[in-house]
This record gives C-alpha cells, structure tokens and sequence, in this order.
C-alpha cells in the first residue's frame, strides 16, 4: 500500500480518505501515481486535500507474488515468450497448477486495507476509485459493506451482467498463476483504442513500460534483455453482475456511484457468446438500482485514459466528484465529456 496525504495542517479531524485500486495486468504505482508530467492522479487528489492510499492485489505490483516467481509456473500457452530463457527453466506444465486468486481472497485484502485506513487514520468512511477490473472487487464490497464505503468511483468498470453468482468448486481453480506480456503487446493492445489524433502521447510507451518494470523486479529480468515481461496474475471471480449491482439498492443508495468510460473502449464493452466475458459499461449504469448514479463517457478516450491526453479531465472530474457527489449539479443521469473537459447530458 502506498499513501499520498494531502490533508491540510490543523485539519486532521477533517481527514478526507480516498482507496485507489488497479485494475488486471497493471500496477498501482504505474496506473494511479505515474511521476511524469501531470499524469498522476493520486497526486492530483492528494493536492486537492484527501488523504489518497493505493494498494496492490496480491501478484500485482510489488505486492507478495507467491508461486509467480517459478517461470514455470507461467501460462504454458506463453512460455515461448521466455527468451532467453532464465536459468534453470525448461518449458512445461506448472509446478502450482492453480490459478492464484479469487474473489473472496481480493475482497478479504481490499477489507484488510480498509479497516487500517479506518482505524489508523480516524476516518468513518473510504471513498473508492477503482479502474477496469477493480469492479469486480470494490463493487460487491461495497454492496456488502456500505458503512464503510462513502462513494463509489469506477472507471472503465468490468460488467459481465449475466456473470456467474457462485463460487466454483473447488477452490483454489485448476490452471497456473502467471501470464506475461510484452512491452509491444501491451503498447499495441491500447493502440487499437487510439483513434483521434493526439490521444496519447508517444513517449508514454516507454514511461508506462517503465514504470510496470520498476514494480516487477522479476518480471524485469524475464524475456527480451533490457526490457523484461509484465506479470500478471490469473484469478478467478465470480458475484459481480447485475443481480449484485442492483442488491439491496445499496449501489445508487446509501452508495453514491459515478461511472466513466472511454468512447473508444473496446476492453470494457465486448461482445461475446460466453456471459462471462460479455462486457457493458452502459449495462452497469441500468443495473444500479439506487437513483443516486452518474455516467460519464470521454470523447478521444480508450481504456487506458490514465495516461491519454483525457487524463486531466479526468482528475478533474473525480475531485468535482468527491467534493460535491454530483456532475453538472446533478446526482443522475447519462453525461459525454469534450476533449475541453466540457460535460453535458447525452444525447
């Protein structure tokens, strides 16, 4: 866990606490508090007053990565990707043939983090932003645990609607712990969403690339020299769908909830024959059953607008929403926003 405290002297008691949570395949640290340029956001809020803590799941970032260490434990699919090959690894099957995680041991880690936020810094509630595959942690957490969550912040949130309610049997889920991917792979994957000119700057290739290795000390010693492979952590999850988003109206109620999504994103908007990896933001929106919910689609943006040239509109549209709970005055409705950082409803 990292903490950026931008709470004012002599204002203590008045302590504004925000939990920034990563998304699949990218790092807290690179994805909430990138040191370049103005693409931080953690210190964006920080230097807005809140008190701004980030954490990596476990097998993300430089959290413990059990068993993800072994390059044998690496998808099989993917082995060929380590090369050259480090010492001692002959491709095959996993040593741990399991995946990692699931959605109880992240909800369980997301409420380890939360209770220290609570009692350590005397703060009733924890405001939550969360990006990509977050949802599928700090939406049913906060659907469960709605005394200790203030608001709920997602962006580009992953929904499969018709997901699976139930936990699989048995845990842990057959299959490794470990896939990788490659700077030019991941360059390229965000690339198919860079439609407009300008949306991101070339240079961010290397600093994003960068920032992911600095988090990963043994991912950065795989794969091509000089450059290193991104590990990522296979889990498995279940209880995030539209019967989840609407329980209790919780979401909407007692939890205020503000989406934003790229127009561009085609990572948290698929469609696919299998319910599980069939993705709506828009599905979201219409599932909350509280009335108190906002979504917000950026122009020129993709999934990965933390580090496009949206990203100041998008600090700039979390700080509106911590301070007041509301967009162009209003606590609901559908809204675009401009390039300019301009909101107005949608069509």
């Amino acid at each position: 866990m990292r903490e950026r405290d931008g709470t004012p002297p002599g204002h203590l008691d008045e302590r504004k606490a925000v939990l920034m949570l990563h998304g699949r395949s990218v790092p807290v640290l690179a994805g909430f508090d990138l040191e370049y340029k103005t693409y931080s956001w953690a210190n964006a809020l920080a230097k807005a007053g809140y008190d701004v803590f980030m954490m990596d799941l476990q097998g993300s970032g430089l959290s413990p990565r059990p068993t993800m260490d072994d390059p044998r434990n690496v998808n099989p699919a993917q082995q060929q990707l380590l090369k050259p090959r480090p010492p001692g690894f002959t491709p095959g099957p996993p040593n741990y043939p399991f995946q990692l995680t699931n959605s109880n041991s992240d909800r369980d880690e997301l409420n380890t983090v939360v209770e220290w936020i609570i009692h350590n810094r005397g703060v009733k509630k924890v405001a939550f932003i969360g990006w990509s595959a977050a949802a599928f942690t700090m939406g049913p957490y906060a659907v469960k645990n709605p005394t200790k969550v203030s608001s709920l912040f997602l962006l580009a949130p992953i929904f499969p609607p018709e997901g699976t309610s139930t936990a699989p049997s048995p845990l842990p889920r057959p299959g490794f712990p470990t896939f990788v991917s490659t700077k030019d792979g991941t360059w390229n994957g965000w690339g198919n969403e860079a439609l407009c000119t300008g949306q991101r700057e070339d240079a961010m290739k290397d600093v994003v690339w960068n920032a992911i290795m600095q988090n990963d000390p043994v991912g950065s010693t795989w794969g091509p020299v000089g450059e290193g492979l991104n590990r990522i952590r296979n889990f498995v999850r279940w209880g995030w769908n539209k019967a989840t988003a609407a329980q209790g109206s919780v979401l909407g109620g007692s939890v205020p909830v503000l989406i934003a999504y790229g127009e561009h994103d085609k990572q948290a908007n698929t469609s696919s024959e299998d319910p599980e990896l069939n993705f709506s933001v828009p599905a979201l929106y219409k599932a909350i059953a509280g009335d108190h919910k906002l979504m917000v689609k950026l122009d020129c943006a993709g999934h990965s607008v933390v580090w496009e040239m949206q990203h100041q509109n998008l600090h700039n549209l979390s700080k509106h929403w911590l301070d007041h709970l509301k967009v162009d005055g209003k606590t609901q409705g559908i809204f675009d926003m401009d390039t300019n950082g301009v909101i107005s409803p949608a069509p």
